[in-house]
């Protein structure tokens, strides 16, 4: 089933979309369990427990988070190679060996990173901030927790 989210657009006209729609699985208490990660919706990550309104037409909009996963969602702009089908590949491959997965979105030139609680959190933002001094991408929070808070470096960057 789907989930809905409403978005506010910024003044630079992010996220081009008013809505997002995740999947999610019901867990038939009024709460669904989403199961995939966020493009434009913050604050939520795959796993997550979310309650849920029904509109009049059946419609299924987010409410509160039940309950947290543990996992984060980072999202980024691909720049490399104008973010092809190759270099969002490429993203998918350098974030899988720290266990991450990863989905590519063309049209908006992204990549969306489901970090599991378990993963190398300092390794991952280590290779997010090299990737950014590169010149390969940009990157967001969409979704943290303390662990990955903790990984800044004084200061940030």
């Amino acid at each position: 089933m789907k989930v809905h989210f409403r978005l506010e657009t910024d003044e630079d006209g992010w996220p081009p979309v008013g809505v997002e729609s995740l999947w999610a699985l019901d867990l038939g208490d009024g709460t669904v369990r989403l199961d995939n990660t966020p493009w434009f919706a913050r604050g939520v990550a795959s796993d997550d427990v979310l309650r849920v309104e029904r509109d009049e037409e059946g419609l299924r909009w987010a409410g509160e988070t039940v309950r947290a996963s543990g996992n984060c969602t980072i999202r980024l702009i691909v720049l490399k190679d104008g973010g092809s089908v190759d270099a969002l590949h490429e993203v998918s491959e350098d974030f899988r060996r720290f266990g991450v997965t990863c989905e590519g979105f063309e049209r908006f030139r992204m990549a969306a990173l489901d970090v599991p609680p378990e993963a190398d959190l300092p390794g991952i933002r280590t290779a997010l901030d090299a990737g950014q001094a590169e010149g390969r991408w940009d990157w967001e929070e969409g979704c943290v927790t303390d662990a990955w808070r903790a990984t800044d470096p004084p200061g940030g960057l």
